[in-house]
């Protein structure tokens, strides 16, 4: 279990994410039919598989490995991906709400529009790739890292944040508008954007250098007049 520790200043530290440590077994290939709602899928390689518009509402991804598939208006709701790696994915509009993401790994993704909004996430690296209009509107987030990729205006409203380090990724036009964060690490984000929400950092750390940039939409949201 992570602990906050205090250094010689008795400054508390910010506790490190926990990364997922996914261990696939030996798997065996999908036979290439449609994705079914409530499915169960143990063990699977989905390699360049295309599921656009494929509905598995409720399904459970246990051990699987999805690499190369197209996702495309997927209908995922509620669904569970448990010790699963996503490599090379690429969609829009793929509805992930109120979806469980656990010990997973999604790398180098092409997406855009994805709806995690009210999911789960535990124990998740984001590694990679590019995700546009990303909304986690009230998803909770714990132990999740992402690293090396690109997010263009993505929507951590009213989400929980618990354990979230971003590591040399470009986070542009985020929104953090009510959400609340415990230990969350901005440090190592290569560029830092938000447009709202900046009064909700409490619970963050972030770099001198980031605190300049952001000076200007601290003031305006904290209603601060500068002048000269």
């Amino acid at each position: 279990m992570a602990r906050r520790a205090t250094g010689g200043t008795g400054r508390a530290k910010t506790a490190g994410a926990r990364r997922p440590e996914v261990r696939l077994p030996e798997l065996e290939p999908y036979d290439g039919g449609e994705l079914e709602p409530d499915g169960d899928y143990d063990g699977l390689e989905f390699r360049a598989a295309d599921l656009a518009g494929q509905d598995g509402a409720g399904a459970r991804f246990l051990d699987c490995a999805l690499t190369d598939c197209a996702l495309d208006e997927t209908r995922l709701p509620h669904a569970r991906f448990l010790d699963s790696v996503l490599a090379g994915t690429r969609g829009v509009g793929t509805d992930l709400a109120d979806a469980t993401l656990r010990d997973v790994e999604l790398r180098d993704a092409r997406l855009g529009g994805t709806q995690l909004h009210g999911a789960v996430l535990e124990r998740v690296l984001i590694r990679g790739g590019k995700i546009d209009y990303l909304n986690l509107r009230m998803a909770k987030l714990t132990d999740v890292v992402f690293e090396g990729c690109v997010l263009v205006e993505p929507d951590f409203g009213e989400a929980n944040l618990t354990r979230v380090e971003f590591v040399d990724c470009a986070l542009t036009g985020a929104d953090f508008g009510g959400a609340t964060l415990k230990d969350v690490d901005l440090r190592g984000a290569a560029t830092l954007e938000i447009t709202r929400g900046v009064g909700r950092l409490a619970g963050a750390v972030i770099s001198p250098a980031q605190l300049v940039d952001l000076a200007p939409v601290l003031a305006l949201e904290l209603g601060i007049r500068v002048e000269g």
